[in-house]
């Protein structure tokens, strides 16, 4: 029969493949898409699944290695998926208040984004 260590081993493996695969799918989005809003889900959602997985790993072994659980492990995913979030947000805020340019084939207008000139044209006809 399969021990104890050994299905822990395989568990322990699978989140550090899958860890690897989520944090490699991130790096080809950050690289492959087009302009920074779209760039912005690479790091934040692939990678820090990723790091979050090698980390649950982590936590894993070391927890079976002396027999208890390990709290810094702990402690870093916990602050991972707690900034990675908020760091994203202002990254996009001062982005559109930047006035980033965006790829022209992106389908959603954000008003944000509009020109100047648009908002002009669109608060004349309003006004008439």
């Amino acid at each position: 029969m399969i021990g104890f260590y050994t299905v822990m081993e395989g568990v322990i493996a699978f989140f550090l493949i899958a860890g690897g695969a989520f944090a490699f799918i991130g790096a080809l989005g950050l690289t492959h898409l087009r302009d920074f809003y779209m760039r912005l889900h690479g790091p934040t959602k692939t990678t820090t699944l990723g790091v979050g997985c090698v980390l649950i790993a982590a936590m894993s072994y070391f927890s079976l290695l002396h027999g208890g659980v390990s709290f810094q492990e702990m402690l870093i995913t916990i602050f991972l998926f707690i900034t990675a979030p908020v760091s994203a947000h202002l990254l996009a805020k001062s982005a559109l208040h930047q006035k980033l340019p965006r790829d022209p084939r992106t389908e959603d207008d954000i008003e944000e984004l509009r020109e100047d000139d648009d908002e002009e044209e669109t608060s004349g006809e309003r006004r008439s």
